[in-house]
């Protein structure tokens, strides 16, 4: 394989991982993208709220990687969802199972796939997991998002304390100005109680670009940071 870098995006049709996409810093690397409709990057197509696609994500990094004789191989792992929003006993059941697979079960899948796939490399290897405040703080109407990402923060700091050769993280970006925050204010303060401070955010120009998100987390590959690390851009 003649490029140093391969690049997986999760999620990188729009948002915080097309600006991701658009923003790799190392020059001539190769960015898939694994999304449904697919963006600017070169596009693996799946449904990751689908567990019938996992093991062909995993069949995919071991088919690209194949001869890989490069210098660095990276998968950011963005892709998530916050809904559906709403009491856990009342929104809809089958959105809401797609949000516990996508949010908590897919990160996990992909992420033990990834390792395996790279396990037998000679080169940098890295993965990194989007994760949010709302791991740690529990807000009403958000049980599947919030629950997700403590799953997430704990598998990275699980999975850092192994011999795995690969340096696993995760980073929360903050309140980023993406269309899923635009879906988070629509919602009734009846379902989601702590709407009025995302509006406010919205209002006062608090939210974070999807760029600037970007350009922290891939200034993160200049930190020393342990594997199992958890961060968050805004304490940095």
């Amino acid at each position: 394989m003649s490029r140093q870098t391969l690049v997986w995006i999760s999620g990188a049709s729009a948002g915080i991982g097309a600006a991701l996409a658009a923003t790799v810093p190392w020059a001539g690397a190769r960015v898939i993208d694994l999304s449904r409709r697919g963006g600017s990057a070169e596009h693996f197509a799946v449904d990751l709220a689908e567990p019938g696609e996992w093991a062909r994500v995993e069949r995919h990094f071991a088919e690209v990687l194949e001869g890989f004789d490069g210098e660095r191989v990276v998968f950011v792992h963005n892709a998530g969802t916050v809904v559906p929003i709403g009491t856990a006993g009342v929104v809809d059941a089958e959105a809401y199972a797609r949000a516990v697979l996508l949010d908590s079960a897919a990160p996990q899948v992909l992420g033990q796939g990834f390792l395996r796939a790279v396990a037998g490399l000679e080169c940098e290897k890295h993965l990194v997991m989007l994760t949010s405040g709302a791991a740690t703080k529990a807000y009403a109407g958000w049980s599947a998002y919030g629950a997700g990402k403590a799953a997430v923060d704990h598998w990275v700091r699980t999975v850092g304390l192994e011999p795995n050769g690969c340096r696993v993280v995760a980073v929360a970006p903050g309140v980023v100005d993406t269309a899923m925050q635009g879906e988070i204010r629509k919602v009734d303060q009846g379902a989601f109680p702590a709407v009025e401070r995302f509006r406010e955010l919205d209002r006062t120009g608090g939210l974070v670009t999807p760029e600037d998100a970007a350009k922290g987390i891939w200034g993160l590959f200049d930190r020393e940071l342990p594997s199992g690390a958890v961060v968050d851009l805004r304490t940095l």
